[in-house]
């Protein structure tokens, strides 16, 4: 049985391709790369070593198996105990939109799921849906229809989209979009179906589709949805 979280990865835009090098060679195949600036003070960077120059921020899904090897290698390999690296964190996710997409996430790692941990049992969700480039709108129409708010879209490139056609049989480009949509667990099932039945791997969007669970929210119109007679 293990666990399966998402790992983010924020780095000088300088260090992306090692880092993606070095995730591909030990066995984490298929990133998702976005851009980012940092806003920390001059202190808290003079501390950690860091510059205020453009992150690059990676995303991948990863075992607790795997990140027990991949952890130890970071600091051995990619000195990321030394400061001005990076920062690597894990962030537990809940479930996938299908087993395709599970398999083709997990490629290449040992994977038997399991129970999900009591972290998991949240009022509200983060679904992520992963999607060539061009389709955001298709999936927000679909998770509207299916009771979902607003969105927020992240332009990101896709690393071991070659290993697509083997788990899921359809071909991926390299220019994706993520959509971030935060909603009641309730209704999360539903919303994620309308995703993969509307813009999934059997279409052109060819969107992937997971959630991660949210302790909590300070949002009105969250807050709306919670308490509703409030």
């Amino acid at each position: 049985m293990s666990e399966l979280s998402l790992m983010v990865t924020i780095t000088g835009r300088k260090m992306d391709r090692k880092f993606v090098d070095f995730y591909q060679k030990a066995g984490l195949p298929v990133s998702y790369v976005t851009v980012g600036n940092g806003t920390a003070s001059s202190e808290i960077l003079d501390y950690f070593g860091l510059d205020g120059s453009e992150k690059s921020i990676l995303f991948q899904v990863i075992t607790d198996t795997k990140w027990k090897t991949v952890k130890r290698q970071l600091r051995l390999t990619m000195n990321i105990d030394v400061p001005g690296v990076g920062i690597v964190f894990l962030v537990p996710l809940s479930s996938i939109g299908g087993a395709k997409a599970l398999n083709y996430l997990t490629a290449m790692q040992d994977y038997a799921k399991g129970e999900e941990s009591t972290l998991k049992e949240t009022k509200f969700e983060l679904l992520v849906a992963i999607a060539n480039q061009g389709y955001n709108q298709k999936i927000m129409d679909a998770a509207r229809r299916a009771g979902a708010g607003g969105g927020t879209v992240i332009h990101a490139k896709g690393t071991g989209t070659q290993l697509a056609e083997q788990f899921m049989g359809v071909t991926l480009v390299p220019e994706k979009e993520m959509v971030f949509i935060v909603t009641r667990t309730g209704q999360k099932n539903a919303i994620m179906r309308a995703i993969m039945d509307e813009a999934g791997t059997g279409t052109k969007a060819g969107a992937i589709v997971f959630s991660l669970p949210v302790t909590d929210t300070a949002c009105m119109g969250l807050r709306m949805m919670e308490d509703p007679e409030d």
